[in-house]
């Protein structure tokens, strides 16, 4: 997976928040207005969404065929309206809220024995059942790749040792992640003496 630079997470960013304050107040999408060829690829992400400090809305998209510009706009909007596990959000709530995006690289199989909690993030499907976990979740619960593949069979509506059977698919991806909160920090420093 290829870094982005600061100026394209920055413009990712703002199609984020321009996606979000529209989808929010009601007003049609604004269309994808960037030339950078880092983000016309086609490319997966996820969009979380806290609102002071905790968790309001997270939708994501695997990579396929639309740009990353485009899916941002798309998950951003999702996450602050179609979260199944909040209410959606509410204009007065706009000024409160802090966007991270998880930019996905592609989705490779993986052994059991070579996931790194952290690292990695999951994607196990058995059948129609399917679940990701991003990366940044076994950190922020200090889980063991075996915890993380039960975490996330159970996500997937499926038994948590069901990872263990070989009909069970298991596939890895790595994400760069990136906030306005550390954008906003980076710039901040820049500006000191």
């Amino acid at each position: 997976m290829s870094s982005l630079a600061d100026d394209e997470k920055k413009l990712l960013l703002e199609i984020a928040r321009r996606a979000l304050v529209a989808a929010v107040r009601g007003c049609e999408l604004p269309a994808d207005v960037t030339a950078k060829p880092a983000l016309s690829r086609a490319a997966g992400a996820f969009v979380t969404l806290h609102k002071n400090s905790k968790l309001c809305g997270c939708i994501g998209q695997l990579p396929g065929r639309e740009s990353l510009a485009d899916v941002v706009a798309h998950c951003a909007a999702s996450a602050a309206l179609e979260d199944p596990r909040f209410s959606a959000l509410r204009p007065d709530e706009l000024p409160h809220v802090e966007i991270e995006i998880s930019v996905l690289s592609a989705l490779e199989d993986i052994q059991p024995r070579q996931i790194e909690p952290g690292t990695h993030g999951l994607v196990v499907s058995r059948g129609w059942r399917r679940a990701v976990l991003l990366p940044q979740v076994a950190t922020q619960f200090n889980w063991s790749s075996e915890r993380f593949l039960a975490e996330t069979c159970e996500k997937a509506g499926l038994n948590p040792a069901e990872w263990k059977d070989p009909q069970t698919r298991i596939q890895a991806f790595t994400a760069e992640v990136f906030s306005e909160a550390d954008l906003n920090n980076e710039s901040a420093r820049s500006l000191r003496p």
